[in-house]
Formats: C-alpha cells, structure tokens, sequence
C-alpha cells in the first residue's frame, strides 16, 4: 500500500468509526425505547464503558464498505454496523471475565469486570447481544423485512453455537488439549473469522446483491478473517503490552497452540502475504470501487496493533 493510500484508508477508518460512535451513543442513550419499562444506569454505564471507548471499528467499516460497493442505502447499512460492533463488543466483555482470558485491560482501560463487577459485566455482555437483533429488527432500519430476516439469521449463525461462540468454547478446549493445524484453523474461523465474514456478506444483504456477490464478499471476509486471527497471534508474540493495549504473550502463557506459534513468526508473514493477495483477487471484478476494501486487506494483515 502506497503512502497516499494508507492515508486515504485511515481517514476512510476514522470517518466511518466516528460515525459508527455518534450512532452507537444515540441507541445506548438511557432513555427507554417504545415497550422498554426502564434502562438501569449501572447496567447503561458498564454497556457504555464496554462500547464507547475506541477502537478501529473494523468490523462497522467492512459492513458499510461492503454495502457502498452496491450504492446500499447509507443509513441502514450504519445500523447494521453498529448492530455488529454490540455483537463484538459484548464477546470482548464477556472474553476479558476471569472464567475465560481474565484480561484487566482494553484497548488500555479497565476492562468491564474491573470498571464495575463480574455480574455486572456479565449482564452488559447479554444486553448488547439482545440490543444487536433489536437494531436489525427495528423498523429504524429502514430496508425490506426480507433484508431484515437475512440479517437476522446471518448474524445469528456468525455469532452463536457455530460461529464465534462455538469457537470460544473450542478456544477454552485448546487450554486442556492442543488441537492440531486442521483444528486450529477451525477454532479460528469460528471464533474470530465468523463475524469478520458476517461484516462483509452483510453489506451485499443491505444492498440486496445477487447471490453470487453475497457469496463472493463472504468469502473476502473469510480471508481476511483469518488474517486477522494471524496476524492477532503474531503480535501476541511479537508486540507488547503498552504497543497493543492489553496484555501479550497469554497464549503461550496459557499453553494454547495458534498457528504463528506452530510455525514460526517467518511463516505467519508469508502467510499473511499470501491472504493479502488471495483477498485482493477476490475483489478484482469491482475495480476501483473495492479500493477501500482492499486497503482494508491489507491494514489487517498489516497493521502493528
């Protein structure tokens, strides 16, 4: 990536994050919505902390790059977006508890549990996840109850038994017994790459693309998820603590296996390259109007934090 597109890509990242926070601060106002008898603020406060404190909003940024490739309407493809980030960020709250990676920092401020309790957390976790199929549902988003349905579902499947949750569970296993490369691959798909996927397909949902460009952006999202996961685990070995935000080296500390590890740092790039590529190919019937997607490949597998 040239140093003119990196620039344009991070200020495309920053644009789109900020709006993806006024949105998300507007649905986690503490003013109850239609049927909603009262919004606790000890509960509102931990859904906040765990939300509104940063983060490159990856995820949003793939929603609503992938739905911009098809002229998707703007508005709802942000909704879908911010439904995605209460997903991600409810995992993170839930991931940082002392029972799974019992982390004191994100994104270097106290995790959920340390800013108020484990209960507390707990609940903020399982507000959020509820709060993501409200925003899809709610007639809000303004796209036919067809798109709303697939949305629904697809998310559901990214997100649950067989998706990320399925994958954290194959992650907490991994501790016990270390599961081979198939495996590996497997668990990292589920628990990373599964929302990475939903982020990409679900721009082509809004938009209402054919099929085939549903298809072709899942499997984008595919790579570039496990990209993600790679590269994730290579800074896990390589970076420290203040570089990423929160604590490193708790994979092998914890005996789990990832593929940088099996490998090697060396191979873990080559691998990343190869992605890189593999992504950018994807996209190649779309032309110029993929840029920012592509760009977004490449920060992935990349980026240094």
């Amino acid at each position: 990536m040239s140093k003119d597109d990196q620039i344009a890509f991070e200020s495309a990242l920053f644009m789109r994050a900020a709006a993806v926070e006024t949105q998300l601060r507007r649905i986690l106002d503490a003013r109850p919505l239609t049927s909603e008898i009262a919004r606790p603020e000890r509960l509102m406060a931990a859904m906040r902390h765990g939300v509104l404190n940063g983060g490159k909003r990856l995820r949003p940024f793939l929603v609503m790059e992938s739905a911009a490739l098809f002229s998707a309407d703007n508005d709802a493809a942000l909704r879908i977006a911010a439904a995605l980030e209460c997903v991600h960020c409810y995992s993170l709250i839930h991931d940082d508890l002392p029972a799974m990676d019992d982390d004191d920092l994100r994104r270097g401020q106290p995790t959920v549990h340390k800013a108020f309790d484990e209960a507390t957390a707990i609940l903020a976790g399982d507000a959020l996840l509820t709060l993501a199929f409200d925003i899809i549902a709610d007639e809000a988003t303004a796209l036919p109850t067809d798109r709303r349905a697939a949305l629904v579902l697809a998310l559901a499947r990214a997100a649950g038994a067989g998706g990320m949750v399925g994958g954290q569970t194959l992650d907490l296993e991994a501790e016990r017994k270390r599961p081979d490369e198939a495996g590996i691959i497997t668990l990292q798909a589920m628990k990373t790459g599964a929302l990475i996927r939903f982020a990409c397909e679900a721009g082509a949902i809004v938009a209402g693309a054919p099929t085939a460009d549903r298809e072709r952006l899942a499997e984008f999202g595919s790579a570039i998820g496990l990209a993600f996961q790679l590269a994730d685990d290579l800074l896990d070995l390589t970076a420290d603590a203040k570089q990423m935000g929160k604590a490193t080296n708790k994979d092998a500390a914890a005996g789990k296996a990832t593929l940088a590890a099996l490998h090697g740092p060396d191979w873990a790039r080559g691998q990343l390259h190869g992605l890189i590529e593999q992504a950018h190919t994807l996209l190649e019937p779309y032309g110029e109007q993929a840029d920012m997607l592509k760009a977004a490949a490449t920060f992935v597998a990349t980026r240094n934090s």
